[in-house]
């Protein structure tokens, strides 16, 4: 994910996690195929005690979390439609609707959690923020929580705890983020400057270090137009985004750990673009049928509030693989496989749920949607972090009492093609999961028709913070539509992470 310009340039539909290169490109001998000889594996063993309380949770009580309702605002590309809206006042009106649709007096609200990664300088909290414009009481708490792309999983899974502990019975849980405007930071040689700015006292002070400004700003545009516009230099403006979805640890950024996925499972550039023109099919179609608008909110625009955003701008009707073909890839341009096309979009947009104890749902006379099963998170190496979903995945389903098999209905949030195709092919691997996981076999394969039956974040798109709460959304409301049992909404996260939900239809 990066700086809009770039992307716009390279893919003319406004911003992609392809727009992150911020390293030289991954050459073919860089790529160490062996298994390390420190295995990463997981254990998914649980004590004794903490089993048999994890299974006695199978059955309904009265402490049950509960979804009662959920909604959020459109996605849309960052740099475009959404983009001078604040991200407080996208959390605002998906939580404002949510209100409305669940007829629910705000009184009873004990917590709102919303889950963060740009963490706006003008709303630090931004959660507080958000409640309080949404008309959430003084008197009711909020947090925000920031776990990179499973922040608005995060504040579901948080929730989940407090009502399950007995502190809290009612929680708005959610994610909201504006990719459009996280900020370019001033490099140090600025920083300084403007340091020495505010410290002077006397006007040729003043002039002698404006003299130096501009000397930098001179500099500055020098670097920008001979230098790659990923390249660090001394004046030219940091990108946050770029920077923010960039490993600290191993120095390469998300779609590099995606090229390394595609090489080490044998993902095919075809493999990729067949799952990315199926991606915008299945939204394009859900569009078309009404069911997206369910789960959606209009967002009106300042200051006349006459232009109105109703549904994703992101979903491409009649995208081919002959389209697809035309781009180059982008992280890794000798060998790699990874293009604009085939990965999600930086994205702005904002989802909430409403979380409640099943004993106060059915006082306050609220439908029950769904149950949270059980969750849980998981570690990898950061290079292989679109991994996430297969080291979490069993946790949760042993924590369920689950069998794989059992699942109706999967959200597997898709930062890249590679990146789901990998988890694919992990889950029904032997290999993989005895050696990786510690299990004694495979989970089994995904079925392609009940994976992101209406599409996924290649055409919808990722606001990071926001996504852990949307693929829920999607999950309960489909759920009920096909009266599914059992759902898993999952995905990858930066720094080498997996999340994984597991909800239990409501009848």
């Amino acid at each position: 994910m990066a700086s809009l310009a770039a992307v716009n340039a390279d893919r003319g539909r406004g911003e992609s996690h392809a727009a992150l290169q911020t390293r030289p490109a991954l050459t073919e001998s860089q790529f160490d195929f062996k298994i390390p000889s420190r295995q990463l594996k997981l254990s998914i063993e649980l004590s004794s005690s903490k089993e048999s309380q994890l299974m006695s949770n199978a059955n309904k009580s009265d402490r049950d979390v509960v979804l009662v309702e959920g909604v959020r605002t459109p996605f849309a590309k960052a740099g475009t439609k959404l983009k001078d809206v604040h991200p407080a006042e996208l959390g605002r009106t998906a939580l404002q609707e949510l209100i409305a649709r669940s007829n629910l007096d705000t009184e009873v609200v004990d917590e709102v959690i919303i889950g963060n990664t740009g963490n706006p300088s003008d709303a630090v909290n931004i959660s507080r923020v958000v409640a309080l414009r949404s008309g959430i009481p003084l008197k009711t708490p909020a947090f925000s929580v920031h776990r990179n792309c499973a922040s608005a999983m995060e504040s579901i899974t948080l929730g989940y705890e407090k009502i399950k502990s007995g502190t809290s019975d009612v929680i708005v849980a959610g994610g909201t983020e504006s990719m459009s405007q996280l900020p370019l930071l001033m490099p140090p040689a600025i920083v300084e400057i403007f340091g020495k700015l505010g410290a002077a006292r006397t006007t040729g002070q003043r002039l002698s270090v404006l003299g130096q400004l501009l000397k930098a700003d001179l500099k500055q545009i020098v670097e920008m137009v001979t230098t790659s516009p990923f390249a660090q230099t001394p004046h030219k403006p940091r990108i946050s985004v770029m920077e923010g979805l960039t490993d600290p640890f191993k120095g390469i950024n998300m779609g590099q750990t995606a090229e390394i996925l595609a090489k080490e499972f044998g993902i095919s550039r075809e493999e990729q673009d067949r799952f990315a023109v199926r991606s915008h099919a299945r939204a394009v179609a859900a569009q078309k049928s009404g069911r997206m608008a369910e789960e959606i909110t209009p967002v009106f625009l300042a200051p006349k509030f006459k232009e109105v955003v109703s549904e994703d701008i992101g979903p491409r009707d009649g995208q081919s693989m002959e389209q697809l073909a035309k781009l180059k890839p982008f992280f890794d341009k000798k060998y790699g496989t990874i293009t604009a096309g085939n990965s999600c979009p930086i994205t702005d947009g904002a989802a909430m749920v409403l979380l409640m104890s099943r004993e106060k749902a059915k006082a306050l006379g609220h439908k029950l949607v769904a149950r949270i099963r059980s969750y849980a998170f998981a570690g990898l190496e950061p290079e292989r972090m679109g991994l996430g979903p297969a080291y979490s995945t069993p946790i949760a389903l042993k924590r369920a009492g689950l069998d794989f098999k059992e699942l109706g209905l999967v959200e597997l949030n898709e930062a890249f093609a590679a990146q789901v195709i990998a988890c694919e092919k992990a889950l029904n691997s032997d290999e993989f999961c005895k050696e990786k996981l510690g299990l004694s076999g495979k989970l089994g394969e995904i079925d392609p028709e009940i994976l992101n039956v209406n599409g996924g974040a290649i055409a919808l798109g990722h606001p990071v913070g926001t996504t852990g709460t949307r693929i829920v959304l999607t999950l309960m409301k489909e759920m009920q539509k096909r009266n599914v049992q059992f759902g898993l909404a999952t995905l990858c996260i930066g720094g080498g992470q997996g999340g994984s939900v597991i909800l239990e239809r409501e009848d």
